[in-house]
């Protein structure tokens, strides 16, 4: 009988193939409910199964007696669960094909004895040779590199094919346990030590990471924040001591610190889901932010008078291709379709909060992503129709990050999530 955790990892894969997002399976009751050790090695074997999807597909084509597409979906999903714990954990192979073959025999049984099959066969075979990155880098990007086709491609003709496999290599690994202490908090250093999590120091002022020990269990205490560097960073371009809106809030990680570092600001976090307005709220009240007030409200329709604000920050929704390591679910989400339906989006959204910004005050545009259409190519756009806003120059704090007068964060570079951030200012003498 296949066990609980791997049950459970099968119907979650399952399901995001489904297009369900990675986030809401693993927030399953029947997740939670879990024992600990359980817990980590289904969020091992489906975060593992989802980064490396791209190799175990060139494992599984050596193992299979057909083209990968003329095998059903849900088995196919299996077999790669099977190969992952074959190929890249130390689950004893009998282990990794019995509890396999259990678990598609459960929905599939006409395909338990395929499934046996082809798991020995990868078993006895190992998987095959790898393209090699400087002579095939699309071959070893969409092998290895564990990217679809289309991304790889993208890559390569845009940042060239070093720079790609550096930036593949690097989404990869999975990402750091990135936090900033709760400032409110007068116990979140000896909570810290207490905790074993053995922190290092990263290169912005506040952030680190946790080397050791389980940062999440004091996240849910209020002690510390998760929070990726890049989200740290645009967090702080936009940071003033006056009236600041956080334009598309949820969860409310950007909207904490900016109230932090200006404890006199005025932060409104507007957010037009009702639930994630409602779990942003919980956050800030736990916080202790006590100049964060939450709103409910749409920021195509911002519900805030003309010229209000010392400074907005929209951190637009994107394609979130910069955060493959955080979410590798979008690998195989994402299409080229996505970018452009995102920009058009985005493109909206800038011209909507843009007249909130006060005559000399700042508009701060980011996103987690560095397509071009998302970031470059909205504010440039959004600058040629609106002559009363310039670009202004990064902070020197933030000059680690700058590129053409812009900022990027390079998962490359920062083992981080790709980020990128405009600031821009409002002219004096603008029309209101």
């Amino acid at each position: 009988m296949a066990s609980p955790e791997r049950r459970l990892a099968l119907s979650v894969l399952r399901a995001i193939d489904n297009g369900r997002t990675l986030g809401d399976e693993l927030a399953r009751p029947a997740v939670d409910r879990l024992p600990a050790r359980d817990r980590a090695f289904l969020h091992e074997l489906v975060l593992g199964t989802l980064r490396h999807r791209g190799f175990l597909d060139h494992a599984l084509a050596s193992a299979v007696d057909r083209t990968l597409d003329r095998v059903e979906e849900g088995v196919l999903t299996a077999l790669r669960l099977g190969a992952y714990q074959i190929l890249k954990l130390r689950v004893p192979d009998h282990a990794a094909v019995s509890e396999t073959v259990d678990v598609v025999r459960e929905s599939r049984p006409q395909a338990a004895g395929f499934t046996n099959a082809v798991l020995r066969r990868l078993v006895r075979q190992g998987a095959p040779a790898l393209p090699d990155p400087a002579r095939d880098p699309l071959g070893w990007l969409t092998s290895e590199g564990s990217l679809p086709r289309w991304l790889a491609e993208r890559w390569v003709a845009r940042e060239g094919a070093d720079v790609a496999v550096r930036r593949a290599r690097a989404l990869l690994e999975p990402a750091p346990l990135t936090y900033r202490l709760n400032p409110h908090r007068a116990d979140a250093p000896a909570r810290i030590e207490e905790a074993g999590l053995e922190p290092r120091a990263l290169a912005l002022e506040g952030a680190w990471e946790a080397t050791a020990g389980r940062p999440v269990d004091l996240a849910r205490d209020g002690v510390l924040y998760l929070q990726d560097l890049g989200s740290q960073v645009v967090a702080r371009l936009a940071a003033v001591p006056g009236r600041v809106l956080d334009a598309c809030a949820a969860p409310g990680g950007k909207s904490t610190l900016m109230a932090d570092l200006h404890p006199e600001a005025r932060v409104a976090a507007l957010e037009r889901s009702p639930r994630r307005l409602r779990v942003m709220a919980r956050l800030v009240a736990q916080w202790g932010a006590a100049n964060v007030g939450c709103v409910a409200g749409d920021a195509l329709r911002p519900p805030f008078a003309a010229a209000s604000c010392d400074a907005v920050l929209l951190d637009a929704p994107c394609s979130g291709l910069g955060t493959l390591a955080r979410n590798p679910d979008i690998r195989w989400r994402a299409t080229a379709a996505d970018i452009a339906r995102h920009a058009e989006q985005q493109g909206r959204l800038i011209a909507a909060v843009a007249d909130l910004v006060r005559p000399g005050g700042r508009l701060v545009y980011s996103a987690c992503t560095l397509e071009p259409e998302e970031t470059e190519g909205v504010v440039d756009a959004f600058l040629g129709g609106r002559p009363d806003f310039a670009s202004s120059a990064l902070p020197d704090w933030a000059a680690r990050y700058a590129d053409a007068g812009r900022l990027k964060v390079r998962p490359e570079e920062e083992r981080a999530d790709g980020f990128f951030a405009a600031v821009l200012v409002r002219d004096n003498g603008g029309p209101l």
